[in-house]
């Protein structure tokens, strides 16, 4: 199992509405870095919620992958914010996972907090200007935050 952080603005998508969802589609990725991470993601990953754009922003819940290789149909429809006029169904561009509601915190560890507790090295959020929107957390550093948060894996 890998450990991964997960971005989204809480007003477009936040752990809410993954709780009330059950699952969701990961789509809408569009930076290849990102997608990437994405592809290198397998079944029974876990992934922490966090909400960015936010005040303060952190991390607020825990998902768990449950399909990966899903070609993200965002990509081919004119009407999505997410349209690649460029990608086409015979070779499509981005991928997507389907994710599952583990829980939500009790409280949020904001970036600050994660700041204060890790190194860039240990994680990468923490870095000043990271604007990536998926990223790895290694086994150390995701059984600290849980640890940090007083929750268990």
């Amino acid at each position: 199992m890998t450990w991964w952080l997960m971005k989204s603005e809480p007003e477009v998508y936040g752990i809410h509405h993954l709780q009330q969802e059950g699952t969701t589609l990961w789509d809408g990725i569009r930076n290849y870095q990102a997608r990437n991470f994405m592809r290198s993601m397998a079944v029974g990953d876990r992934a922490f919620f966090y909400h960015s754009n936010a005040k303060p922003p952190g991390i607020v819940g825990l998902m768990e992958v449950i399909e990966t290789g899903i070609v993200d149909p965002s990509q081919f429809d004119p009407a999505n914010k997410y349209f690649d006029p460029a990608s086409k169904p015979e070779a499509p561009r981005w991928d997507c996972v389907r994710l599952r509601y583990g829980r939500s915190f009790a409280g949020m560890l904001s970036l600050e907090s994660l700041r204060e507790q890790f190194s860039v090295e240990e994680l990468t959020v923490v870095r000043p200007g990271n604007r990536l929107s998926i990223l790895p957390v290694s086994e150390a550093s995701a059984l600290r935050i849980l640890e940090l948060l007083g929750e268990s894996a």
